[in-house]
């Protein structure tokens, strides 16, 4: 069981592709939609979220693109995906109930606390490491190691 949104899952793929990828030039949002079989406009509010956040910089210019605003082992899991809840956590379907409210989101918000503790031990460097051990992505081909 997956307890993270869909756009939670897609920023921690998004900061890992980048991470992978945007060696030596910035990674172009329409390659990154690609890799991830998305539209392109479908992933820019997730990736500007994740520059308010100071994880990716935004590079303009015609090879321009996204990378890490800084090392990748730097940069927990956890502080990903409180990166784009911030930005979506307006719920426009939220209503006012006491048993909710006193009862069972307090007891929600302990677990996920203690869920986004947890992932503050995953770090982009972990989930990069991951993939090349498993080959996932199809342009997995060894390449030089930059990371200090």
């Amino acid at each position: 069981m997956i307890l993270l949104a869909r756009r939670s899952l897609l920023a921690l793929a998004a900061v890992a592709d980048v991470a992978l990828h945007a060696r030596p030039q910035p990674v172009a949002a329409k390659a990154l939609a690609g890799r991830l079989d998305l539209p392109p406009r479908h992933l820019e509010t997730l990736l500007q979220s994740l520059v308010r956040a100071n994880i990716l910089k935004g590079v303009r210019g015609p090879r321009g693109g996204y990378e890490l605003a800084r090392e990748r082992r730097r940069i927990s899991a956890a502080e990903v995906v409180r990166a784009v809840m911030t930005d979506s956590a307006d719920d426009p379907e939220a209503h006012e109930n006491r048993f909710i409210d006193q009862i069972v989101g307090p007891i929600v918000e302990r677990a996920g606390t203690a869920f986004l503790a947890e992932l503050e031990g995953v770090t982009i460097d972990d989930i990069c490491q991951s993939a090349s051990e498993k080959q996932v992505l199809s342009d997995d081909l060894p390449r030089p190691d930059f990371t200090i």
